[in-house]
C-alpha cells in the first residue's frame, strides 16, 4: 500500500467524563472533559474542555453557552493552543418510532487559535436515535457534520469540513452515574486530495447531580 494511502486511515481512542449539575430555576452547569489519543499522532493529541451553562425552558429544549480550552499535540509535542465560544440549542425526544426515541443538537462555534487568530465560524448539526436493547440498555447511533461558514488562517476550505457516526452502548451504573462505549467513524473531506478516516473506540462516563 503506497505511503500516501496509508495515511488517511488512523486508529485512534477517545476517553470523556462529564459532570452535569442541576442549579436549580431551570439552569444547569456541564463540565466535559475529552482527552484523544492517535496512532499517527503518537499518543495524545488533544485535551478538551468544556465548561457551559444552560437553560431548561421545557422538558425537551436545553439553550446552552459555554467555553473550550483546547490544547493540541504531536508525538508528545505541544503543537497549538485552540479557544472556542460555543452556543447550541440541544432537543430531547423529539420524536419517537415505536421504541426508537430521535434527539438532536445544533451547536455553532467561534474558533480563535493563538498566533493563528480568527474567528473561524463552524456549525455542528447531530442527530442521534436511541434504540432499547434490554433493560436499561440502549444502543444509540448518532450523526454529527462539522460545516465551516467561513475561511480563516487555519480553517481555508468553507463548507462540510467532516462528518463523524458512531454506534454505543449505553447504560445507567447507578442513579447518578451512566457510561457509553463503542465505536465512532470519521470521515474527513479534504479537496483536491485522498480524504481522512479515523476509526475511533469511544468511552464516556457522565454524571449528574
Amino acid at each position: 500500500m503506497p505511503a500516501a494511502a496509508a495515511a488517511r486511515d488512523d486508529a485512534q481512542g477517545w476517553a470523556a467524563a462529564t459532570v452535569n449539575v442541576d442549579l436549580g430555576g431551570g439552569f444547569r452547569a456541564s463540565n466535559e472533559t475529552v482527552l484523544r489519543f492517535s496512532d499517527n499522532r503518537g499518543g495524545l493529541y488533544e485535551v478538551e474542555d468544556n465548561l457551559m451553562v444552560g437553560y431548561k425552558p421545557n422538558k425537551q429544549v436545553t439553550l446552552w453557552l459555554g467555553y473550550t480550552h483546547n490544547p493540541q499535540y504531536d508525538h508528545g509535542d505541544f503543537t497549538r493552543m485552540e479557544h472556542r465560544f460555543r452556543q447550541q440549542v440541544n432537543v430531547d425526544n423529539f420524536l419517537q418510532l415505536g421504541s426508537v426515541k430521535f434527539s438532536g443538537r445544533l451547536r455553532l462555534e467561534e474558533r480563535w487559535r493563538e498566533g493563528q487568530g480568527g474567528p473561524a465560524w463552524r456549525l455542528r448539526p447531530y442527530v442521534k436515535a436511541a434504540v432499547p436493547v434490554k433493560g436499561k440498555l440502549n444502543l444509540v447511533v448518532s450523526h454529527e457534520s462539522f460545516i465551516d461558514l467561513n475561511t480563516s488562517a487555519f480553517q481555508r476550505v468553507g463548507g462540510e469540513e467532516r462528518m463523524r457516526n458512531s454506534m454505543v452502548l449505553s447504560a445507567p451504573l447507578s442513579k447518578k452515574l451512566s457510561i457509553e462505549a463503542g465505536y465512532l467513524m470519521q470521515h474527513g473531506f479534504v479537496r483536491g486530495g485522498p480524504d481522512n478516516h479515523d476509526h475511533v473506540l469511544t468511552v464516556a462516563l457522565t454524571a449528574n447531580f
